[in-house]
């Protein structure tokens, strides 16, 4: 295993092409870390599509309900779905939407985001301070680059496993 700063605060997600690394920011968006790690470790996360993906914007993952390719996919309702738990509150900090970060992806109402998240190819400022920032991808940028496009994507890439770096 590799060495991590703070193991217990990264996700490593493996995609096709690879691990990507996020250092998580417990300090920022303490309930958005939270939740990530407690879906990470029961396994929630493992064969989710990204459902939405958008060339030049981001790439966005999380429905545990609908968009899991080895268990009840519903390709029509990804995207519209969360987990059992209860909804998150805003954490909304100075933290801003670059390349790599980890955002909470949410319905109009600022207190819904649940389980979805999105990862952002290029620095995206217009969303800094409406989503909740809650983590960094610190390696492997280069296969979040690779995820296939589309709305929904005609052949969807999925986050094949995701564990919290301590539990690896």
């Amino acid at each position: 295993m590799a060495d991590y700063d703070d193991p217990e605060n990264t996700i490593i997600m493996t995609l096709k092409d690879g691990d990507v690394v996020i250092k998580l920011l417990p300090d920022v968006a303490p309930k958005h870390v939270e939740r990530m790690k407690e879906l990470a470790r029961a396994g929630k996360y493992d064969n989710v599509a990204f459902h939405r993906v958008i060339d030049g914007f981001m790439a966005q993952t999380g429905d545990v309900q609908h968009a899991n390719m080895e268990n009840n996919y519903a390709p029509g309702r990804a995207g519209t779905g969360g987990s059992d738990l209860p909804d998150l509150p805003a954490e909304f900090s100075k933290v801003p939407h670059a390349r790599g970060s980890l955002g909470a992806a949410r319905s109009a109402n600022p207190n819904s985001a649940n389980s979805q998240f999105f990862i952002n190819f290029k620095d995206n400022d217009f969303l800094n301070g409406q989503y909740t920032v809650y983590g960094q991808v610190i390696s492997g940028m280069a296969h979040v680059d690779n995820i296939a496009k589309g709305e929904p994507p005609a052949n969807p890439d999925r986050m094949i496993k995701v564990v919290v770096a301590a539990d690896a």
